[in-house]
């Protein structure tokens, strides 16, 4: 046996945070914790399996040669799953965990949608990110356009981000989730596209003066990735301009395989891959449904007033509260923190403990017949 492969298992598994089980020659199966199905993926390692923890339970399979890349995608999902809740933090659906279970992604609902465009952006993001870093082998910048004429007064050079790397491997991972061949399918799928579309439409040209004391006569300049929050940004806007397929059900139910696949593509139509699009409308979100995964907006916190407030944030309490019917409460809440540390040598920190009344906002019931006040305002499920 060779150095590698009495190391093998140590790289492979425990230094990535996994463990080894042992299992029936030539099968490898991959754990989700919180999901009962396992998933059989022959020839790929002969004596070693593994259990990953992936943050929205969205189940990686691939070939021997993906399998290096696990460790992206599940950081590439937190990092939408991330991205999700923070541009959602004052909407009535505020990406709770519910709706990335596999459970809460069984409806092609608007809020759904971008669960799929911002996981698989995440996940590109991500291999993209650490592909120009070095961080993963056989991969790095890509030079393929460099020497050439990008423009007037400027070159392709540098390190560009490999962003078509990032995308290959993300979508072997996230599309191969959909096994069916249903519309929702489809729709989940064409998200998945316009998530990673969003990585490319975002990308930043960024360029180095050279000539005569830098006079700048020409230019070399090289792509790179936004902020992941600026992708965020570009999908929400997207969300709020998602469009519903009409798809003729009848026909759906009715015809064979080929008038189902034309029927799904007929509700297309002429809209672009980079749109998000759904197939149900929106539950409502104000009130609480505990079989569908939602909490509503009771007890939710908003912000009343204050500086430097984003507009999300001032019109949180009516959009949050009293627009789903419910008042504003004020809570003083103690909070108890160390402050006053002192470092005595050696080697010793002594803090106090000092408490400060901190005042939050929270929706209410008001009195009313069901609780929810005499009047409900309700704009839509957002």
């Amino acid at each position: 046996m060779s150095p590698w492969e009495r190391k093998s298992c140590r790289r492979l598994c425990y230094e990535c945070g996994l463990r080894v089980v042992e299992k029936q020659p030539n099968t490898i199966y991959i754990y989700l914790y919180g999901l009962s199905d396992i998933t059989d993926i022959s020839n790929f390692l002969p004596s070693c399996a593994f259990s990953y923890r992936v943050a929205s339970n969205l189940l990686m399979t691939g070939p021997k040669a993906y399998l290096i890349y696990a460790g992206s995608v599940q950081v590439g999902t937190q990092t939408g799953v991330e991205e999700c809740k923070r541009q959602f933090a004052w909407d009535r659906w505020n990406c709770p965990d519910s709706a990335i279970q596999l459970k809460g992604l069984r409806r092609a609902t608007r809020e759904t949608s971008f669960v799929h465009a911002i996981s698989a952006a995440g996940v590109m993001y991500t291999l993209t990110r650490n592909c120009s870093l070095g961080d993963l082998d056989n991969c790095g910048c890509d030079v393929s356009k460099n020497g050439k004429i990008g423009g007037s007064g400027w070159l392709w050079g540098g390190c560009s981000d490999n962003v078509d790397f990032g995308e290959r491997i993300s979508k072997h991972y996230v599309d191969s989730q959909e096994t069916g061949q249903d519309s929702r399918a489809t729709v989940n799928l064409h998200n998945n596209e316009a998530g990673r579309l969003a990585v490319k439409a975002t990308m930043q040209r960024i360029c180095r003066c050279h000539g005569m004391s830098e006079s700048c006569s020409v230019q070399t300049c090289w792509t790179q990735l936004s902020d992941f929050m600026e992708i965020g940004n570009y999908l929400k806007i997207k969300h709020n301009q998602a469009q519903k397929l009409d798809i003729d059900k009848k026909r759906m139910r009715a015809g064979n395989s080929a008038d189902k696949g034309g029927g799904i593509l007929d509700a297309f139509g002429s809209i672009a891959q980079t749109e998000l699009v759904y197939l149900e409308d929106s539950p409502d979100y104000c009130r609480r449904n505990s079989s569908m995964g939602l909490h509503g907006t009771e007890g939710r916190e908003c912000v009343q007033h204050g500086e430097g407030l984003t507009q999300w944030e001032r019109r949180s309490c009516r959009r949050l509260c009293h627009e789903c019917g419910l008042g504003v409460e004020e809570k003083r809440i103690e909070v108890v923190s160390s402050c006053n540390c002192k470092f005595h040598w050696c080697c010793k920190v002594n803090c106090d403990n000092c408490s400060e009344v901190v005042v939050k906002h929270v929706c209410a019931r008001r009195e009313g017949p069901d609780g929810y006040g005499f009047r409900r305002r309700h704009r839509g499920p957002k």
